[in-house]
């Protein structure tokens, strides 16, 4: 059912809204409610997942950020010590 999800969030994203979105909102992320077409945006990816539970309570949600493969990157650097 997951797959499912991602499949018919990113289908969704591609065909419909990607045009609609980019460039305007690129960098902020949006929650989609695949059934229904329904989209949140939000400067975070807790805020986006927030205004769509609080409207669709039973649903689940595809995130992504727009404009980006990826909703989030992990990174970051370690020096070794001897």
């Amino acid at each position: 059912m997951r797959d499912d999800l991602v499949e018919r969030g990113e289908r969704l994203y591609k065909e419909k809204l990607k045009d609609e979105l980019e460039p305007e909102h690129t960098g902020r992320y949006v929650a989609i409610e695949p059934e229904s077409g329904k989209y949140f945006l939000d400067d975070t990816g807790t805020g986006a997942l927030a205004a769509a539970h609080r409207e669709m309570p039973n649903h689940l949600f595809y995130l992504m950020r727009v404009g980006y493969q990826t909703a989030d990157a992990l990174g970051g650097y370690a020096s070794r010590i001897r």
